[in-house]
């Protein structure tokens, strides 16, 4: 194991991290956040000192192995979790340490779920940090380490390839620096858009960058107690949302493909399609249940429908109504789509529609050679065929993902919660949703748990975050063997 590369990839990390704290500062200085301001200095510093220290540790190659990669994405998680918490902890807003590392776990791991209880009384500037890590995470963290500084680009492909959600992920280039490059073009321009149409449909700046960091992101935390219940009137705003997340739980590589103007590659891809299909059969069959029960306009309940769905099915989170008190047929729904997820290649998180189209098609071809035990038939995506690997590689994510969140639920029910808070709870943070049903329904946080559930959600957020193989593969005693 080359820990010297280890580290000084991390090191770059943690620089990079360090620098980033230069843009919530800025805010806190404007507003005059005393508090606010000591904490986003120290945190720079402290991290800071151990990012440089770190990045010049000598390494005897700049090979970078699978190992290294792993290790490097898991670490590169957890420290920037723990060094983006210091500013809470520091400027006093979150004074536990553990609340601090889940919050800042939850908005790294575009999750949104929180601890929380008044949102609406820490200062702007911590406000801004927190809603703009869902931004850094989402595109995910180590990526734009790489983008940023290609001399650690060395093998970088190690690094994307560990820690993008997929079987699959993208590249578009044969250079990962430039692929990175591309996929952050591409991200930075749908969030300079987003913000001007958010500020267009009556809202302030900071409430437009903000909430556009949780949509583009896919992360959902709100610097209002209500989410965005406030502005449920605002239809503009709230279509605005809903289209927004809908088009943030996209294969971003499919962006790429309109600007180079591969129309046809983009209109025939299966799994946009699926996608598509999925948010519109969710929001017509929970409209028809909630029609004159819940709401008596059809604009309303369409309205509801449509944004509550694409809020669960991208994992973002934002909440305009308290859904749990729906119909249970409509919960029902929203909690299927907590186990289906964007697209791979998206901010999204949870299994990812990509999983559901291979897994169909696998029990298809299973079908049919029952009738015709003879029959060839690979499994293809977009006219591809798909390598058995990647076909066994997603039966494992399955088991895998069931396995934990069953196991994670029984865990979760010992602490006395009941078992839909227990079970919704585990599928929101493991999918990386934000709120669940229950005790962590809409209008509820995660505060009444105690420490250790904390930390075990924070695990939860960051297995999912990084697809479970990554994260759990270090854990083996063969990874840490020569």
């Amino acid at each position: 194991m080359n820990y010297g590369l280890v580290g000084r990839v991390f090191g770059n990390l943690l620089l990079v991290e360090a620098a980033l704290f230069t843009i919530p500062l800025g805010i806190s200085l404007y507003y005059q956040e005393q508090k606010a301001i000591f904490g986003f200095l120290l945190a720079m510093v402290v991290t800071g000192i151990v990012g440089f220290v770190a990045s010049n540790v000598p390494s005897r190659s700049t090979r970078l192995k699978i190992k290294e990669a792993l290790l490097i994405v898991t670490l590169g998680w957890f420290g920037a979790s723990f060094f983006g918490s210091l500013p809470f902890v520091f400027s006093g807003s979150i004074p536990s340490w553990i609340d601090a590392f889940f919050e800042t776990v939850s908005g790294l791991t575009t999750t949104g779920s929180t601890v929380i209880t008044n949102v609406e009384g820490l200062p702007l500037g911590i406000l801004f940090w927190r809603s703009f890590i869902h931004w850094l995470g989402g595109m995910g963290i180590l990526v734009l380490t790489l983008a940023i500084l290609p001399s650690v680009g060395v093998g970088g492909f190690q690094i994307f390839k560990a820690e993008s959600p997929g079987p699959q992920p993208d590249k578009l280039t044969p250079r990962i620096g430039a692929t990175t490059k591309i996929l952050y073009t591409v991200y930075l321009f749908i969030t300079l858009i987003m913000i001007l149409v958010f500020h267009f449909a009556g809202i302030s700046w900071f409430e437009s960058a903000v909430f556009t960091f949780g949509t583009v992101g896919t992360g959902g935390f709100s610097i209002y107690n209500d989410s965005l219940a406030r502005y449920s009137s605002n239809s503009l705003l709230i279509n605005s949302l809903a289209v927004g997340m809908i088009l943030s739980g996209v294969n971003f590589s499919l962006y790429y493909d309109l600007w180079k103007r591969r129309w046809r590659q983009v209109l025939n891809n299966e799994e946009l399609r699926l996608y598509l299909a999925i948010v519109v059969f969710s929001v017509l069959a929970i409209s028809l249940n909630l029609y004159g029960k819940v709401y008596h306009s059809v604009g309303e309940t369409v309205k509801q429908a449509l944004f509550q769905v694409s809020s669960i099915i991208t994992t973002t989170g934002y909440s305009t109504v308290d859904f749990d008190l729906w119909p249970t047929f409509s919960k029902g729904i929203l909690f299927t789509l907590m186990f289906v997820g964007g697209s791979a290649g998206s901010t999204s998180g949870s299994i990812k529609v990509i999983r559901l189209l291979v897994a169909g098609k696998v029990v298809k071809r299973e079908l049919g050679k029952t009738l015709h035990p003879q029959m060839a038939s690979p499994i293809t995506i977009n006219g591809k065929i798909v390598a058995p690997e990647v076909v066994s590689g997603v039966a494992s994510f399955y088991f895998l993902y069931i396995l934990t969140f069953i196991l994670g639920s029984l865990l979760i029910s010992l602490e006395g919660h009941d078992l839909l808070s227990s079970m919704s709870a585990v599928a929101a943070t493991l999918g990386n949703i934000g709120p669940g049903f229950g005790a962590v329904g809409p209008s509820q946080t995660f505060a009444s748990f105690s420490g250790a559930s904390k930390l075990m959600f924070s695990f939860f957020m960051l297995l999912g975050r990084l697809e479970l193989l990554t994260l759990l593969s270090i854990l083996t005693p063969t990874f840490w063997r020569e």
